[in-house]
């Protein structure tokens, strides 16, 4: 074959000798099809994608060209060979087992006491939904947003911090979860630690672990965060970030004492590190007096607030916002210009529009009476159902119990044997960066559609307890 030979040409030449070959055969590489045929490289090139888009050779970068397996008699299409992605892929894993549900899927009929949403007849709906046609209808509906998000909205946002905090120190984002991811890669570099709660939210620990950071375990008790532990931690590693939730904890409940409040920004200012509060209960207080976030009291820079409006709303009004002064507020947008440029305008219209609104407050005040009744019933089931379980009490705001476990039960098993039996709970150690000290349960009383399932929920849960048996336990 001579040099004006196509790679039409070289096709045919190509197909002829794939007749002789078999299903996974390596084809000459390209070096020796330029040698053989005398073409160039950009005619075997041709040829080669060409066969591929037939279907006839599948090719392995950095391994070589291969026929591909034939199964056209049977009418079946060839299954894709991604082995190769194994070698080209890095060991940057993003790791979600603390977050996927290992059981899968609950089936149809299993009673929700897993969730981290309030249930639908608990949400706004009508509102959200007539705020966001109203919103899709304005004449700038579909126009690009600022990056940092709607003004009005961040003004608004400001005000729920209060403190000094001013419309340019927020920036709106696609929910708590983003807000997280965009805080962990903004703030610390790759290998970094990162000091967190213990036990905390399993989402957290993913975010930062996906953004290369490797989590340290800080002890709570019942007035929160430990300020002199946390002191001895940032001693021992050198962290200079703190994630941490000081009103109305997941999975515990516990909102941080007022004179450790102080304590934990001195302590974090004194080691030269962020705090990354994450304040995603804001609106889910269960009709008391809700803490001031930390963010309301800092002059420094040194706290990163994180807020949402998607636990006390409905799962997909995905709108929170990061609140930081100083340096780090502007890396924070250069991580989302890379991200994703902005955050929907109609859904900003529609936050905007239903935070506005004096029904927003009717519908917090009513969510947090449910709340609150919600769990002094699943309270009251827990006593009578499973009485060698323990809680610290009652919380005053949020969506969960956090329950420890009889001595010799595993938590892992309970959660699996009580799915088969239609309650779906979560097992604690998703809950601790490391090896959990006792076997808890985190048990929800904001996805059940009433009271009774809640008391049904926990009967369950009891029944699958006993039907452990000594030897499980």
């Amino acid at each position: 074959m001579n040099d004006g030979s196509t790679s039409g040409e070289l096709a045919d030449s190509l197909r002829t000798l794939l007749s002789r070959l078999s299903p996974g055969d390596r084809l000459p590489s390209s070096r020796e099809l330029i040698k053989e045929y005398r073409v160039g490289p950009a005619t075997v090139a041709r040829a080669i994608a060409a066969l591929a888009a037939e279907g006839e050779v599948v090719t392995r970068p950095g391994s070589g060209t291969y026929v591909a397996q034939r199964n056209r008699l049977r009418g079946e299409a060839a299954a894709a060979d991604t082995d190769w992605q194994t070698v080209a892929l890095t060991d940057r894993a993003v790791d979600t087992h603390l977050i996927a549900e290992p059981l899968g899927p609950p089936p149809a009929g299993t009673i929700d006491m897993d969730g981290g949403y309030v249930h639908r007849s608990l949400q706004p709906t009508r509102a959200l939904s007539a705020a966001l046609a109203r919103a899709a209808r304005r004449p700038d509906a579909w126009d690009r947003a600022p990056a940092g998000g709607l003004m009005a909205l961040r003004t608004v946002f400001a005000r729920i911090v209060g403190g000094s905090v001013a419309p340019q120190d927020v920036l709106v984002t696609a929910g708590g979860q983003s807000a997280l991811s965009i805080a962990f890669r903004a703030i610390a570099g790759p290998g970094s630690p990162v000091l967190v709660e213990s036990p905390t939210y399993p989402r957290a620990l993913a975010a930062a672990r996906a953004a290369g950071l490797r989590p340290v375990p800080v002890p709570l008790d019942a007035d929160g965060l430990r300020p002199d532990m946390l002191a001895d931690a940032f001693a021992m590693t050198g962290a200079r970030l703190l994630y941490c939730q000081p009103t109305f904890h997941n999975p515990t409940g516990t909102v941080l004492a007022p004179q450790r409040r102080r304590q934990i920004l001195d302590v974090a200012r004194a080691s030269g590190a962020f705090v990354l509060e994450d304040d995603f209960a804001r609106h889910l207080g269960h009709g008391g007096a809700v803490p001031r976030p930390l963010v309301a009291d800092d002059h420094d820079g040194t706290v990163v607030h994180v807020t949402s409006l998607t636990k006390p709303a409905a799962p997909s009004l995905r709108i929170g916002a990061l609140v930081a002064r100083g340096p780090v507020m502007e890396r924070m947008r250069a991580v989302r210009l890379v991200d994703d440029f902005f955050v929907t305008r109609p859904l900003q219209e529609a936050a905007l529009e239903v935070l506005s609104s004096p029904s927003w407050d009717r519908h917090v005040r009513s969510l947090g009476t449910a709340l609150r009744e919600r769990c002094a019933v699943l309270a009251a089931a827990i006593d009578q159902e499973l009485p060698g379980a323990t809680s610290a009490g009652l919380p005053t705001g949020g969506l969960h119990l956090w329950l420890r476990l009889p001595s010799g039960v595993d938590d892992t098993v309970l959660a699996g044997a009580a799915r088969q039996r239609g309650v779906a709970v979560s097992a604690g150690s998703r809950y601790f960066a490391t090896e959990p000290p006792a076997a808890h349960l985190r048990i929800g009383f904001a996805a059940a559609a009433d009271q009774s399932e809640l008391t049904e929920g926990v009967r369950r849960l009891g029944a699958a307890l006993t039907g452990l048996g000594p030897r499980e336990a």
